[in-house]
């Protein structure tokens, strides 16, 4: 055999392990793909896990949560199609229990190969007016798909009618060789909800972080998932009820300063483990002394001027000096400088001059932000001065997908520069004032709010300590190439005390003026409910299209007098028209449009008491959402059949 023989036969060598390895891969992840039912693709698993285990039936377990129709071990246990007492067993329950509402709730199922895919089979009655898109990401949670079931249903119409009885192809699998051989003997699908990571769902189950990323084909530099989609959770031993039972607070989302751990390598020693650490270590503290110098540096300067922060007189922001207090507060954020020089890259100002063509005006975004190129990626660069630093501890702080994220700092010359991810689709404000011809259609105008929700939530609930962000406006939301939210400019973000309703008082009433609620523009007060009411004047921005000051022209009392025409009259949906964008007209659902109303009338009640929390707004929005994604179905399906054939 002559060299080129040789090379030829390792390579189709090489190519059989690939191919083999493919055939073994472990399940890819469905992402977005649960909203497109008219695809065939599934290359996401959208109709089902293929049957790449080592066995064609296996003992497998799925987890529901609890709804007033389904929250009862007999009601779930007839829509799954599994028997009460396995369930009741499995949960540490009577056979006669009621479980809480959202309480999680797991299921034992026997997982077997149909076709080319893994399912196990409830069945189910259709009810009025269901689709396959309603059943699959509403009754079942996203636990089937409506691709699986139109084609688990193929001889029935595409339209179905009331009381028929459909298979429900339920989403399963079983371990492959590899996952095996690691000691895996079953395999969890996770309904997947709002505000949840891979990290997180692995220390729920005591699960290494790299192996539930690997079962589903996501990595460190992708592990994005989504609400109503399942994740296979790879376990060694069946899953319990302590488990489930309460959810622990929400850790941040992996990001590439801090990676979800992977599993071990065997051939890894314990050598190059000791140098690896002492590598590190010896970094970081590199990194910490020229950090804390740059800081120091700065800091010695800046002590002798006056810090300003933002203040809104008229609809524009002006600066206003701090008061001794905040000026205090600022300086925690020097106790902490070592850790954030560790976590944070400190760019020269010549890479950031590169970066924007010397800060050139075509790369120029709007005010002092610019648009950069950082090693291929872009970047928004913001130079900015005044109480900075109070921002950069906050950010330094937090990691959630519907916040904007924090990558660098440079300081130059008195000035910082803050270097952000760069949001493609800009402020929300360009689209909902329908600026330059921008448009936003329903379903995109629900999952902006739906994402706003989120962030805060996550921002009153889940940060420690616990923040107001007290600045939100349509300016401050940016979206990203998928529309989806992200909310920017925490200058004026304040730290609470976690008394909800007791968090602060304070004498300097800043933000943007229509924005802020009577409570703080009367006494100076900072609670959560600041941002409800932000919120709710947001939300009616989105729907109606107009700019935050015209909805306070002509009225003689609180904001919410121009919703009465529609919430408390009888020809309420008529004047429901008339508010609406009209880019919109004809083209929502009325009824869902009423219930975000109805929402937008309790976020801006004058008694902050009587507003409602983001988690409840955030659990309104979840439900509204879902049944967007519906009507978008159903209106792409009647569409469909209208064209000519």
């Amino acid at each position: 055999m002559n060299y080129s023989q040789l090379v030829s036969s390792i390579y189709i060598f090489l190519c059989l392990i690939s191919c083999c390895s493919v055939i073994l891969a472990q399940q890819p992840y469905i992402r977005k793909a649960t909203t497109l039912c008219d695809s065939t693709d599934n290359s996401t698993s959208v109709f089902g896990y293929t049957c790449n285990g080592i066995s064609r039936s296996c003992q497998a377990y799925l987890t529901f949560r609890a709804q007033p129709q389904f929250d009862t071990v007999s009601t779930i246990s007839k829509l799954l199609g599994v028997g009460p007492s396995q369930l009741s067993q499995l949960n540490s329950v009577a056979q006669n229990a009621t479980f809480e509402t959202d309480q999680m709730v797991l299921i034992p199922v026997t997982c077997s190969c149909s076709g080319q895919y893994y399912q196990t089979n409830a069945s189910y009655v259709t009810q009025h007016e269901n689709t396959y898109f309603f059943i699959a990401n509403n009754t079942f949670q996203g636990l089937s798909t409506c691709q699986a079931l139109q084609a688990q249903n193929s001889n029935l119409a595409r339209n179905l009618s009331t009381g028929t009885r459909i298979t429900v192809p339920l989403r399963c699998a079983c371990p492959t060789k590899s996952q095996s051989d690691d000691g895996v003997k079953y395999l969890l699908s996770y309904l997947v909800t709002w505000g949840q990571y891979v990290i997180m769902i692995s220390e729920k189950f005591r699960v290494n972080t790299g192996s539930a990323l690997k079962a589903n084909g996501l990595s460190e530099q992708d592990f994005t998932i989504y609400p109503f989609t399942t994740l296979l959770v790879p376990l060694q031993d069946p899953p319990s009820s302590s488990q489930v039972v309460g959810s622990p607070p929400q850790p941040s989302p992996p990001s590439s300063k801090t990676p979800p751990s992977v599993p071990p390598s065997s051939g890894s020693s314990k050598k190059s483990w000791v140098f690896a650490v002492v590598g590190v270590l010896g970094g970081l503290s590199i990194a910490s002394v020229v950090g804390t110098i740059i800081f120091c540096m700065f800091f010695r300067k800046k002590k002798q001027k006056t810090k300003p922060a933002s203040s809104s007189q008229s609809f524009e922001s002006v600066e206003k000096p701090l008061n001794k207090k905040e000026d205090e507060e600022s300086q925690d954020f020097w106790d902490s400088i070592s850790s954030i020089a560790q976590s944070l890259k400190v760019y020269t100002f010549e890479e950031l001059r590169a970066a924007t063509e010397d800060f050139s005006p075509a790369c120029l975004i709007k005010g002092s932000v610019y648009r950069g190129s950082i090693n291929g990626d872009f970047a928004a660069i913001k130079k900015m001065n005044g109480d900075v630093p109070k921002e950069i501890n906050l950010l330094n702080k937090i990691n959630h997908f519907n916040l904007i994220r924090l990558s660098g700092v440079c300081f130059n010359e008195g000035n910082w520069y803050l270097v952000y991810e760069y949001a493609v689709n800009g402020p929300l404000s360009d689209w909902i004032h329908n600026i330059d011809q921008k448009l936003l259609t329903w379903n995109q105008r629900v999952q902006i709010a739906l994402d706003i929700a989120t962030g805060l939530n996550y921002l009153h609930r889940y940060t420690s300590p616990p923040h107001v962000h007290k600045d939100l406006n349509s300016s401050n939301v940016l979206l990203d190439g998928d529309f989806r939210a992200k909310i920017a400019n925490f200058g004026l973000a304040r730290s609470t005390d976690g008394q909800e309703g007791q968090f602060a008082l304070t004498r300097h009433i800043v933000g943007t003026k229509g924005y802020m609620a009577p409570e703080y523009l009367e006494n100076g007060l900072i609670t959560p409910k600041l941002d409800v009411y932000a919120f709710g004047i947001l939300m009616l921005e989105i729907l109606t299209g107009k700019e935050v000051a015209a909805f306070y022209e002509g009225l003689t009392t609180q904001l919410t007098e121009m919703l009465i025409p529609v919430l408390h009259e009888e020809n309420g949906k008529e004047n429901l028209r008339n508010l609406m964008d009209p880019s919109l007209q004809g083209k929502y659902p009325s009824e869902l449009a009423m219930l975000v109303l109805r929402l937008i009338d309790h976020c801006l009640k004058k008694e902050p008491s009587h507003r409602p929390s983001m988690d409840e707004i955030l659990q309104s929005l979840s439900r509204i959402s879902t049944s967007t994604l519906s009507y978008e179905t159903t209106i792409s399906i009647s569409e469909y059949h209208t064209l000519p054939r």
